[in-house]
């Protein structure tokens, strides 16, 4: 069992407070209020897990016996004949025919088209629904469809369930799904996959920034960065994710079950 960290502090001696040791207790705020409320509140958490559990379960159940599979992101905004749109379409189908399924968001515009592209291929077109306020709930190009209602839960399944990410233009919740990746991936919470990004001119200004600011600052590594690709040709990006695969099983290795937080 670990030992509890001891902090040593150097004060005035004439400070009254660093002759007392106070209790932990007396640093916790007391709750405003300490009845019915409080406790209704605190049964509604309870349950509020329970619920994340079950999504948990749910999700893995179904998604356990669909792989391999990739998972494609990118804006929900773009109409169906936005060029990113389409581009995303043609990428799914060629992955779906190569024996990947194909999981998105469920939602409209890139996860549309990544969806419609591995619904008329050979594998599996996967959505995992969470409402918002603007997107529609569900597209109708999904095979095996699952609704969440907590954005954790689904985050998980996104990784723990893919063998490659591909990541077309988008906003915040693309650059989420990105950054979360890159950091499970970099801190080996999750296995070393492949993380592809298309359409160089939207990535570059970003990849530029990492590399002057965060690289350039010691923010993170140099080598960091060679977690990222950047692939423009739909069939180059099948190819990088055979490579990367080409000496290894689609499963994690040994060594990364060990220390892979979603490892469920």
């Amino acid at each position: 069992m670990k030992c509890p960290i001891k902090v040593r502090r150097t004060v005035d001696e004439n400070e009254r407070f660093a002759q007392e040791e106070k209790p932990v207790t007396q640093k916790i705020p007391k709750p405003h209020d300490s009845g019915v409320e409080l406790q209704a509140y605190t049964a509604r958490e309870a349950w509020h897990l329970f619920g994340i559990m079950s999504e948990f379960v749910d999700a893995t159940e179904r998604m356990a016996n669909i792989q391999p599979a990739v998972s494609l992101f990118g804006s929900a905004r773009l109409a169906p004949d936005h060029p990113y749109c389409m581009l995303a379409e043609k990428v799914s189908r060629l992955l779906s025919d190569a024996g990947f399924a194909v999981i998105s968001g469920g939602g409209p515009g890139i996860m549309e088209a990544s969806n419609k592209g591995a619904h008329f291929g050979k594998s599996p077109s996967v959505g995992l629904n969470i409402e918002l306020p603007r997107e529609e709930f569900g597209n109708t190009y999904q095979d095996i469809s699952l609704a969440f209602r907590h954005f954790f839960a689904r985050k998980a399944m996104f990784v723990k369930f893919s063998v490659a990410y591909i990541v077309l233009p988008g906003g915040f919740g693309t650059l989420d799904e990105l950054t979360e990746c890159l950091t499970l991936v970099q801190t080996g919470k999750s296995a070393n996959i492949p993380i592809i990004l298309v359409q160089a001119p939207f990535w570059n200004g970003l990849l530029s920034w990492m590399r002057d600011r965060l690289v350039g600052e010691g923010m993170i590594s140099a080598t960091d960065m060679d977690l990222i690709q950047v692939i423009d040709d739909p069939e180059g990006i099948v190819e990088a994710i055979f490579k990367h695969y080409e000496h290894r099983s689609f499963a994690p290795l040994a060594a990364e079950r060990e220390t892979m937080l979603l490892n469920l």
